[in-house]
């Protein structure tokens, strides 16, 4: 099979419908109240110093669901700045909530595309990436739809620094095949698993998603992937 969406201008979409159910009012206070505060600024190069006043360490969560699994990491982790990119407001909604009830300081949001937050990031300026339950797009046809194809991924192997973690979750086994091929193809990743445990366990740092959840209820398998960006150029593998 040849190569789906190596170019990054070809894959400006990679999620359906932005828009759920119509906000309660204490949700569309909440949308009016906090996130102008918390949003990336519209234009320019995105820095720890522009975002948190200072050099901290930046990460970035990469479609954070209801942003469960970015306010764990933001409790856990209060040193670091962590930006969150989620093009569907009931997410947004969400994350806001989590922010609210534990008080964090540390989480900028992008309520759009992460790819035009990928873009905005200096070269090698982001120390951890979370890639967790993406939308599979299961049928062939919407292949090119998938995060994990070569073009986002040279995306974030850019922003990445040398040694920077990439981690992806998932419980499709679609994707997972799928994203195991597509990484395999890639030079700028180097696959974090010496025993079956690395990825059938989610590690202790690794705080659980709704999506996670439900999938373990439907009795699912998950699997939890870790890379380390190498110091290679971005090259692909034949």
């Amino acid at each position: 099979m040849s190569p789906i969406a190596t170019d990054p201008a070809t894959t400006r979409r990679l999620y359906g419908r932005r828009t759920g159910h119509k906000l309660r009012i204490g949700q569309a206070a909440l949308v009016e109240n906090r996130l102008p505060g918390l949003i990336l600024p519209d234009a320019g190069t995105l820095t720890p110093q522009i975002l948190f006043g200072d050099d901290r360490p930046l990460w970035l969560e990469i479609g954070f669901g209801r942003g469960e699994h970015m306010a764990g990491q933001a409790r856990a982790n209060p040193q670091v700045g962590i930006i969150g990119a989620e093009p569907f407001l009931d997410g947004v909604v969400g994350a806001l909530i989590e922010i609210e009830e534990h008080g964090l300081t540390n989480i900028r949001l992008h309520n759009g595309d992460a790819l035009d937050v990928l873009d905005r990031l200096p070269e090698a300026s982001v120390d951890k990436v979370f890639l967790l339950h993406p939308d599979p797009w299961p049928k062939l046809r919407h292949a090119r739809r998938r995060f994990v194809n070569p073009g986002p991924l040279a995306m974030v192997a850019r922003v990445l620094k040398p040694g920077g973690e990439f981690r992806l979750g998932t419980d499709h086994p679609v994707y997972c095949r799928w994203a195991l091929m597509q990484m395999a193809r890639t030079a700028d990743f180097e696959w974090l698993a010496e025993t079956p445990a690395d990825w059938q366990v989610r590690p202790d740092d690794w705080p659980q998603t709704r999506y996670e959840a439900k999938a373990r209820r439907l009795g699912h398998e998950v699997w939890y992937f870790r890379y380390r960006r190498t110091g290679t150029s971005l090259t692909t593998v034949d």
